[in-house]
């Protein structure tokens, strides 16, 4: 049997060329760089960091200069500890400009209280719901939220775990898919931070929640720099600085694996590389390369098991 078209496309995220959350990596690479390697090597899409143009239009025409699409972009949420009132005012400048790039899902990250941008402060000390009723009471506002996304301008929420933040291990994931329902709010999977979050199998995850995923990041992950993080109370920055994420192919994460699940399921959407490294001793186009080859290699294979299944 003839193995059939996968509908995914594989995007990545600009961090692997400039830092959004440590300037000082890459900080002086402009975005023009990265959109031509990037679509040199064969990436359809690049999820949006701050060396973007911030006006919908101008946004498009830059997009466009280099022949790649929008994939979505970081939304800074705040509603573990906000009103759901004060998001949706606060929300609308960035979800229009996804809307007018064609984005279909929009990252959503949780910041009250996060320490994920705190180079200082040990991931130990992240936030944490401590009730039941806290619980329920963030997945009604998400819930509420989502609803309020998809109305106005066509957006799924994808609720990005991470490290330093109210959910992050795959206890914190699977309360949050209980306490929030679809198709309001979405999963976006990201390998490696599953892996730091305590998942040392992430597929195994992944099929847990597989059906509630709208968008996946892949990124991999070097565990020995993990433990020396765990057993030394490092910040999440901290992590990072000292290499612990790189991309699919470079680490210890089965790729295979994750999109044989992914493919199982009908995920269909976007695969976006993502990995926060120092170009310095991380290459920027040589392991932007290495994350593309490594997941149409994937592809390739999910596919063909699947026609054979």
């Amino acid at each position: 049997m003839q193995p059939t078209p996968w509908n995914v496309r594989i995007g990545i995220n600009p961090i692997s060329w400039s830092n959004d959350d440590l300037p000082e990596l890459g900080g002086e690479t402009p975005l023009e760089t990265a959109l031509r390697e990037g679509a040199a090597i064969g990436y359809q899409g690049f999820e949006l960091g701050n060396k973007f143009p911030q006006a919908p239009e101008a946004l498009a025409a830059k997009l466009a200069e280099f022949g790649v699409a929008c994939v979505s972009g970081w939304y800074s949420g705040r509603l573990a500890e906000g009103l759901l009132d004060d998001e949706i005012a606060n929300c609308h400048a960035h979800m229009h400009k996804l809307q007018h790039n064609g984005c279909k899902v929009v990252v959503y990250g949780e910041v009250a209280g996060s320490i994920q941008g705190r180079i200082d402060t040990p991931l130990a000390r992240r936030p944490r719901f401590t009730t039941e009723a806290q619980w329920r009471a963030y997945g009604q506002r998400l819930n509420a939220f989502g609803e309020h996304l998809q109305a106005a301008y066509g957006l799924t929420l994808a609720y990005h775990h991470h490290m330093g933040a109210y959910v992050e291990s795959p206890e914190d994931i699977a309360q949050l898919m209980a306490v929030t329902q679809a198709p309001q709010v979405g999963l976006l999977f990201d390998t490696g931070h599953a892996f730091y979050g305590g998942a040392s199998d992430p597929a195994a995850l992944l099929r847990q929640h597989v059906s509630r995923v709208v968008h996946v990041h892949c990124k991999d992950v070097r565990p020995q720099v993990i433990a020396q993080a765990r057993n030394e109370g490092w910040s999440f920055l901290t992590g990072v600085l000292n290499g612990t994420f790189t991309v699919p192919g470079d680490g210890v994460i089965d790729f295979d694996a994750v999109l044989q699940t992914l493919h199982a399921a009908g995920y269909q959407g976007w695969l976006v590389v993502e990995a926060e490294q120092d170009p310095a001793v991380a290459p920027s186009e040589p392991f932007a390369r290495k994350g593309y080859e490594t997941l149409r290699r994937c592809i390739a294979t999910a596919t063909a098991s699947g026609a054979m299944a």
